[in-house]
């Protein structure tokens, strides 16, 4: 491919962004979970 031919190429979404967007996602939920988990101990007063 020629130097102009390489600029006028427009990517979708790539595999890095995908990747990061799930990770992202996966960590929030984690967190979530372990909000819920240490509400539901205190609340239970269950610290063990």
């Amino acid at each position: 491919m020629t130097k102009e031919e390489m600029l006028n190429v427009k990517g979708g979404i790539s595999a890095a962004l995908i990747s990061a967007v799930i990770r992202g996602v996966s960590v929030i939920l984690s967190a979530g979970q372990f909000a819920g988990s240490a509400i539901r101990r205190i609340t239970k007063k269950n610290y063990c």
